[in-house]
């Protein structure tokens, strides 16, 4: 090979700039969203709590009892996921209609709205507005997380897709810890600004909406569901170059006559479509083992551990953005090994490795006064649970749902996938502090169990997706169905009647 030989590889392995930009605008009003409006909740509890307080006094000229504001509370953090479910069950639908693109730049009106409502919400004297803006945060957050690891997906090249895909929890991590940086005294923190804090959310919409529309539509939407070459052509050259958007071309192409005459499905027609049936189950899976994987129950146990381990109180905050930034450097990790490890090896060493740390983790909490160290073992567990949590699952699931499926079935599966892990998220969120009361540190153990039994289905069901298009993971699926269909025939015609 020569050296212009050489020099053209390089160039094919390193994405065009004009994608990486593409990526980035989609991200920051999409899956960043998600991550910042999680976090920056967290800084102006007690602020709000106040706010609530003192507005319940001005209406009813009495003190709010202690348990009417822990449910107005948890109303106002928990209805987010609410929102999350709405916006994932709209988002499929969304990006079949309006496209890709579409979706995204119209789904920032939810962004702006919320924004606009909290904002106001101490002005106004209406903590219901708190309520209602966190609900369309939620939707907001919802739509994006659904639409735009599709975008992404379908924006790449088949050697990058993994690489991009990447984007979705790299931008998740920053948005953590964007709003865990904005909730420090030292930005937004203080009591006066937290109305401020909350608007903040509407400055990744503006971002999005500005550079975004400079940016195509997915060539795989405007070809196979549009019928438009010419646009596709275009999108392919301004996202790949001119030397190197004709292979993909070729393969979406390919795509298209495959599905030819075959529209989009709907998400029930998924669960009656034999085709699918263990891609459908894969996601299921995956995005159930996401929630119930024990991170929540790490970041429960993370305050209290900085705790025992003697940091002050005023500097357990800036710990907490510690372990932001760790997770946050993790998914950039993670993104620059996928595409050299695989998908496969990634999600199955982060769930093992979380396995491993949920044994030593319960272990230094079941020891924790044995002696000094034991503290801060506990701390390095944490930190190792959020690194093998950000190496695999936190990174790999959003693109095996992207992989998994082809352009008719791959919006349907997402709104599924979303679906599942709203409600997961919603699940953990309200059985874990009963969880925890009944197990105490025990209750690791149960994530044990979760994780290991995700990396025997993987092992088992899951193929090897790196540098193969999504026709090619079709097919070894269609193989899979194909055995397992004739395994269970086989199994009734074999049973004694």
């Amino acid at each position: 090979m020569d050296k212009s030989e050489e020099s053209v590889e390089r160039k094919k392995e390193l994405p065009n700039r004009s994608l990486l930009l593409a990526a980035g605008a989609a991200c920051i009003g999409g899956t960043f969203q998600y991550g910042y409006n999680i976090s920056v909740i967290n800084a102006p509890t007690m602020y709000v709590q106040r706010f609530i307080n003192q507005t319940w006094i001005e209406r009813y000229n009495t003190n709010i009892s202690e348990d009417a504001l822990t449910l107005l509370w948890s109303t106002i953090v928990s209805i987010f996921t609410l929102g999350g479910l709405v916006g994932a069950s709209l988002g499929g639908t969304l990006s079949v209609k309006l496209g890709r693109k579409g979706t995204l730049l119209t789904n920032n009106a939810f962004s702006l709205t919320a924004a606009f409502l909290m904002g106001i919400s101490q002005s106004t004297g209406l903590f219901e507005l708190l309520i209602i803006g966190r609900f369309f945060s939620g939707i907001n957050a919802g739509i994006g997380i659904c639409v735009q690891p599709l975008y992404l997906g379908e924006i790449a090249p088949t050697s990058l897709r993994g690489a991009m895909g990447m984007g979705t929890s790299i931008f998740i991590t920053g948005g953590i810890l964007t709003g865990q940086v904005m909730g420090l005294r030292e930005f937004l923190g203080r009591e006066e600004y937290w109305p401020l804090l909350l608007a903040t959310t509407c400055i990744p919409a503006i971002i999005q909406l500005i550079i975004l529309p400079f940016f195509p539509e997915s060539p795989r939407y405007l070809l196979i569901d549009k019928g438009d070459t010419e646009g596709c052509k275009k999108a392919l050259k301004q996202l790949h170059g001119t030397g190197f958007s004709e292979t993909e071309r070729e393969d979406i192409e390919k795509e298209k006559l495959n599905s030819a005459g075959v529209q989009a499905k709907k998400p029930w027609e998924l669960f009656s479509d034999r085709s699918v049936r263990w891609q459908l189950f894969t996601i299921i899976v995956l995005n159930v083992a996401q929630q119930l994987n024990g991170i929540n129950a790490i970041y429960f146990y993370a305050d209290y551990v900085f705790r025992q381990s003697g940091i002050p109180e005023d500097q357990i905050r800036y710990v907490t953005v510690g372990t932001g930034a760790c997770e946050c450097l993790t998914a950039l990790t993670c993104g620059m090994l996928i595409e050299c490890l695989g998908r496969k090896v990634l999600i199955m060493g982060g769930y093992c490795f979380m396995s491993i740390c949920c044994i030593l983790f319960t272990l230094t909490l079941t020891f924790q006064g044995a002696g000094p160290v034991v503290p801060y073992l506990s701390m390095a567990c944490v930190f190792a649970f959020i690194l093998s949590f950000g190496l695999g699952p936190g990174g790999v699931t959003n693109i095996l749902t992207t992989e998994l499926f082809t352009q008719s079935t791959r919006p349907a599966a997402y709104m599924i996938a979303g679906t599942v892990n709203w409600c997961s998220f919603f699940f953990i969120g309200l059985i874990f502090p009963f969880i925890v009361l009944g197990l105490q540190q025990y209750c690791f153990l149960v994530f044990v169990v979760v994780c290991s039994g995700v990396v025997t289905y993987i092992f088992f069901v899951v193929p090897e997706t790196k540098n193969k298009t999504f026709l090619q993971i079709q097919n070894e699926f269609q193989s899979l169905n194909k055995k397992k269909s004739n395994s269970i025939d086989e199994a009734l015609l074999t049973t004694p009647i």
